[in-house]
Formats: structure tokens, sequence, C-alpha cells
């Protein structure tokens, strides 16, 4: 009944305005469609006298106007209409001529997107209308909804048989959608009215089943509806409130005393409200009205005096200014068809509020602009919703919970992509937003933090001499440098003594000075390496280790030689006697140094560093450069203490009083052992410890030839000195022959 109010309202506004139609009254006729039968609904003949129509202003039904607009079509007669959005009738091919001033669903579509992504839903359930609209308006709202990461929980037609679908839905939040005709229905509202708890999102079209069935205080309460945008009509509220049985006593649809106003319908009977429909009405008479109000003044313009005379038009006349509608109506806004003919979209968004007795009010908290830019279309004011019961704060919709910063999505198989677990980001990668598809490493010289939510700068590190393995090492190295010191002093001091001269001083003073050098190398290991301490490192190492294995293999030589020797006129006696194994030292040594010159003229070794062997450091360490070189250098000196331990054990058997044949046994046994030992340690350690088993390596060897080649004879300088003479050392044991007496006075 309201619709025919605003239609009569519009047509007495525009009668009365001097500017709009000037001199041309609009007329009309009213038809109830319901009650004639659809055959006959538009019959193709008029008898009558009165003047042909303009157009033809559809009413709520989407079949009718389809039907109508097959018919008008053959005579290019303008039907505009103001039901529900249909997508068939918006084909232009198949109805040129049919008009529609309701919002396109389409649009509806991405409103109610956005107020999803507003709250951050991305687990609904869907109900719609088992109709052809409902089938349209799903498969745009899930090929939409997919595009934004938003995920289906349900989807179902109406009616539903299961109310028990509704309520086991995980998804808090469910889409509403349909016909009146459809969803008017008191057994499918009183099932849904009974599903509390819900967030629920719907079209105006359901404020019929909303204000006109009974409900409980709690259902809907809480929801949201989309209504397209309208201003407040001036003076219709007025019109209505005026309209008195009395003023229209051929009414028949207003039967009631003749004093009573519309302000008295009941309760759930709201006349006084403009509804949506009423408003595309009320803009449709004033959409044909402007078009009227142009072709006449073109006709007055470019037409003949008849035409002047006589106003009349065709209805073909009135299509080239409808596809480019465009006025303002007397609410103050601007209303148009896009260049598909359909409405230019703006939605409110209204909040439903239920009250003891029945009342329901509706709450503007928002608005929807189709076409405004991404991120400015949604307008909404959160402090003025009201939450279902049940929810005291804006309720979650999701399948699973957000990840939080520190780790990533991991789809769960088989289900929507809205459903994932989180997985703690591993260590070096971090994720610092909130549902991260993946974790991201951090740069080589950071690290992540603990929380993986972002990633530190790693600290410089190094063996240091403030290290407590490097101040360990450094101490280790000093003290066995001063017993070495020590050791050369006292073997200088008792120079001439039996047993010292025994073992061929010149060889003994340079094995000592080697070692000592063995000693103070192992400290260029420790501190922060720069590329001349890399290259010295080795290059010392190499060399005065091959002069310390070396030494201990002319020793060997020599005490094989002595006890070899059995006549004067011997070559091997001209050979011990002119020095000839002191030579085996710088020749070795020459070796040695072709080697390392070959190392360091084609890959020398340089800085790196190693972020990876400790947590939250860079190591810098030396990198070798040539491995095969540096495996070179230790297979020479390997192959230096293999022959020196083999001659040695050779020689083990001789007379024990000079012969210190063992003792070099020994000593190469454990240099060899430590070094083999070394390299399988070497390979699994990484950064300082690297490093540190490189300088205990050089550390545990070169203690080993002290300690096994010139602790024994110290105890006999220092402690046993009665033995450190020609006598004492002939009365500990028989001389086994003359030739060996003689053999003891050349060395």
């Amino acid at each position: 009944y309201q619709y025919v109010l605003a239609f009569y309202f519009a047509i007495e506004e525009i009668n009365k305005d001097s500017q709009l139609l000037p001199n041309v009254t609009l007329g009309f006729h009213v038809y109830n469609a319901i009650a004639s039968d659809h055959f006959i609904a538009l019959p193709n003949y008029n008898c009558q006298t009165h003047r042909k129509f303009a157009a033809v202003i559809a009413g709520t039904s989407a079949a009718f106007s389809a039907e109508t607009g097959t018919i008008l079509e053959l005579y290019k007669f303008p039907q505009v209409t103001y039901g529900p959005f249909d997508p068939i009738l918006n084909d232009k091919h198949q109805y040129p001529s049919v008009y529609q001033m309701a919002l396109n669903d389409r649009t509806l579509v991405h409103a109610m997107i956005s107020l999803l992504l507003h709250f951050g839903w991305t687990w609904v359930a869907i109900f719609v209308s088992n109709d052809v609209k409902g089938e349209h308006f799903l498969g745009d709202l899930k090929a939409e909804i997919l595009k934004k990461g938003i995920c289906v929980a349900l989807t179902e037609k109406l009616p539903v048989t299961k109310i028990i679908k509704i309520r086991v839905s995980s998804a808090n939040v469910h889409i509403l959608y349909g016909e009146v005709a459809s969803l008017i229905n008191v057994d499918i509202a009183a099932e849904f009215f009974l599903t509390t708890g819900k967030v629920w999102i719907m079209t105006a079209k359901w404020d019929i089943v909303v204000y006109e069935t009974d409900h409980m205080l709690h259902s809907f309460h809480g929801s949201f509806s989309f209504s397209p945008h309208k201003g407040e009509v001036p003076g219709f509220r007025q019109f209505l409130q005026t309209i008195k049985p009395s003023q229209y006593p051929e009414d028949f649809f207003f039967i009631c005393p003749p004093n009573t106003s519309l302000e008295f319908m009941p309760g759930n009977i709201d006349l006084m409200t403009l509804s949506d429909s009423s408003y595309f009405i009320y803009n449709a008479v004033y959409a044909l009205a402007h078009v009227l109000h142009k072709v006449l003044l073109e006709k007055a313009e470019f037409g003949s005096s008849e035409d002047a005379e006589e106003p009349g038009l065709l209805p073909w006349q009135l299509h080239p200014h409808l596809k480019k509608m465009e006025f303002t109506n007397s609410a103050g806004y601007s209303k148009s068809l896009d260049e598909e003919r359909q409405h230019v979209a703006q939605y409110d968004i209204q909040n439903t509020l239920n009250f003891p007795g029945g009342l329901r009010v509706l709450v503007n908290v928002g608005k929807f602009f189709f076409k405004r830019p991404h991120g400015q279309s949604l307008v909404i004011n959160d402090e003025l919703i009201e939450w279902p019961v049940g929810f005291t704060e804006t309720p979650q919709s999701v399948c699973s919970q957000s990840c939080g910063p520190g780790f990533s999505k991991i789809p769960q198989e088989g289900r929507p992509v809205c459903c994932f677990t989180c997985i703690f980001c591993p260590e070096r990668h971090i994720s610092n937003q909130t549902d991260a598809e993946q974790c991201t490493q951090c740069p080589k010289h950071e690290y992540s933090n603990r929380n993986r939510d972002h990633c530190l700068p790693k600290i410089l590190d190094f063996l240091s001499f403030e290290d407590p393995l490097g101040m360990a090492l450094t101490q280790i190295a000093l003290s066995f440098s001063l017993i070495t010191a020590v050791i050369l002093a006292i073997f200088v001091k008792h120079r001439d003594t039996p047993i010292v001269k025994a073992n061929n001083r010149t060889l003994s003073y340079t094995l000592l000075i080697s070692l000592l050098l063995c000693f103070l190398c192992s400290l260029l290991f420790i501190g922060r390496p720069n590329t001349g301490t890399c290259i010295l490192q080795q290059m010392t190492f190499g060399l005065v280790f091959t002069v310390a294995v070396s030494s201990v293999l002319a020793k060997t030589i020599t005490v094989v030689l002595a006890f070899k020797v059995t006549g004067p006129g011997r070559r091997m006696r001209h050979l011990l006697v002119s020095g000839a194994p002191n030579y085996i030292i710088p020749i070795c040594t020459l070796i040695q140094l072709t080697i390392c010159g070959f190392w360091m003229g084609t890959n020398p070794p340089y800085i790196d560093t190693d972020a990876h062997s400790e947590h939250g450091h860079i190591i810098i360490v030396c990198n070798k450069g040539s491995l095969t070189a540096f495996y070179c250098v230790l297979g020479y000196l390997g192959s230096l203490a293999l022959l020196s331990f083999t001659v040695a054990f050779l020689a083990k058997n001789l007379p024990d009083t000079f012969n210190e044949a063992k003792f070099l046994t020994f000593s190469m046994l454990v240099f060899c052992s430590v070094w083999v030992t070394f390299l399988p340690v070497y390979h699994s350690s990484k950064g300082k410890v690297m490093v540190a088993m490189e300088v205990f390596s050089i550390l545990a060897s070169s203690a080993g030839l002290l300690g096994c080649i010139f602790l024994p004879k110290c105890y006999v300088i220092l402690i046993r000195s009665e033995n450190n003479t020609l006598t004492g050392l002939k009365s500990r044991k028989n001389v086994r022959g003359n030739r060996y007496s003689k053999n003891i006075n050349c060395l």
C-alpha cells in the first residue's frame, strides 16, 4: 500500500513543480497485477479514449516484468522496474526496453565482502533462496569471496529442512539472501529465530519477514542488513500523516474509521518509514518525468508548430534519454544509470536491535560506496554496533586462529585454504606479520631472535686472547715456550757434559729453537685474523714444524750411523765426522718452502666468516684457500715423521747407555698420533672450535717432542748429575766392545 502512496506523492509533487514539466500534468493508472490473469496482464489493444501511456512502472515480481517486457518491446515501450534487481532483466539483448531502479546484486556482493574483511571474518556460511536469483547470487558471492581469501564453511538453499546444519556450523557469520516469496515462511523463519549466537548478514529484502512476524527477543538481534541508500524525501511523512479515509473514499485498501491515520497502524506494520521499494518507485517517477521534460524541450525547439500545440510523443523517443539518465531527486541525491544501465550503488549498513514487546529498530552504522577507490568504499562506526547475545566484543569467525608473528601457515590437506596449522619458524627464519605464508630467512649477517619475529645483527667473534678458550691456549703456549727456553738454557750451560755432547749439540739446539717457535707460532692463530696473519699462520706452521721433524730425523740418522760404524776407515765414519746428517734440515726445509710457495702463489689463505657454527655470532676465521696445498704440507710433515719413526724403530736394540732411539721412536709415535687424530676432528668442527683444535694439535705435538726427547736428559743433568760423566755412564752398563767406545768419543 505504501508503494501506491509513494507513486501518488511523486506524481502530485511533479505536477506542482513549475520548473519540471511546466504546463504539463502527469496522469496515471494503477493496475493490480496480482488480481489479473497473467495471460492478459497487458492487452495489445486499447479501445478507451484516454491518452496512451508514455511508460510503465512495473512491480516487485521479476517474472511479471519479464512477461510484460517481452510484449512492451514489440512497441518499444519503456518499462522501469522498482523490484529487486534481476540479472535476466539486465540482458539488453533480450530486454532492451527494461530499466531497473534497484541495485545490481553484484554490488551487494562487494558490499558484503567489504564488511567481512573489515571485521576479519574469513569463515562464513551462506543461505540463499532456491531459485535462479539465489543461484546467481551464490555463484557471484563464492567467486569474489575466494579472491579475497574468505572460505565457505556451508552453503544451503532455502527452505532448510535440517536446522542442525545451521546450529552445528563452525562459522559464526551467516549470510542470508533470498526473495520475500521464498523466505516468508513461518516454519523456516521460526527455525532461524531459534538459532542464536550467530551474526547474520542479510539484504533488506528480509525486512518483510522480520517485521511482519512475531519474533523472539534474541532473534536476528545484532544482525546486519544492507539497504540501498535513500535520503529523507521532503514532505512524504507529512503527506502520510494527512491521509484520512475521508479524503479517498474510493480507496478500498484503506478501510478504516473516517478520522483515523496511518500513524495508528499495528506496531508490526510500519507505513510511516519509507521502504526501499517505495523509494525506488519515487525515483522511477522522477526519472521518467525528467526524461519527458527533455523530450518535450527537444520537440519544442526543433519541432513544428503543430507539435508545439499538441506535444504528444512516442514511447520509443524516451529510450535515448533513459539510457543516459541522470538527475537529482528532491532529497538532494544524484541518481543515474551506468554503462550497464544499473543504478550506481550506495548502501546503508543497518544493525538490528530487538527490544521487549516486539519492538525492533534498525540503526544505521555505516555506508558502502561501490564506485569509490579500494580502501575508501566502506565507512562504518564500530562504536554503534550491538552484537548478538553471547558476544561481548567483535565476534571471530575463522576456520583456524591466526598465526602470530614467528609462525607460518601450513594448509590442512583436503580443507579450504582458511584452514591451516601454525608452524614455528625454523632457526635463522622469521615472520614479522600475522598469517605469514612462509617464514623469511634472515640475512647472512643476522640471526632470528627467540620469538622468531625479527632478525638481530650477529656479533662478530673470533678466538680472542680474552676468550676463556683462547686464554687457556695462550697460557699453555707461553708455558711450554718458557719450558723450552729453560731446557735450551740448561743444554747451553751443560754443553760440555757427555749427555749433551753425545746427542749432537747442534741438532739439539736446532730442535729446541724450532720447538720454541712451534709453541710461539700457535699464538698467530689467536686474536682477530687478517690477511697477513692468515698467510703467516700456515707458512710459519709448515716451516718450523719441518725444521723440528727434520731435526728429529737427523738425530735419528746420527744415532744409527754412530752405532753402525765398525772401523776407522769406513765411509760411514767419514759421513758421521763430517756432520752430513745436519744437511738434512735445510734440504727438507727447502722442499717444504717450495710447497708453501706454490700454495701462497696459487690460492693463499684468506679471511672468511662462519655464520652458522655459533648461534647469533659470525666467527671470523682464516680459510685455508687451497685445502690440497694444506694437506700436502701435512702430508710432507707426516712422511718425515714416518721416516723418522721407522729409522728410530730399527735402532731400538742398540746399547741403552748412549742410545736415544727409543725416545725418538716414542716422540714420533706421539707426533703422528696427534696429527692423525687431528684430521677427522678438524673436519667435524667449525668456527672457533676448529681453530682451537689446530692450536691444540700444534701444542700437543710440540709438547710430545719436547717431553719425549729432552725431559729424560734434563732429569739426568739436573737430578742424576753423577751419571752425567763418562765414568758414570760407562759404569751403568758394561761396554760391548771398543768399537762402541771409539764411536762415542767421536760424537
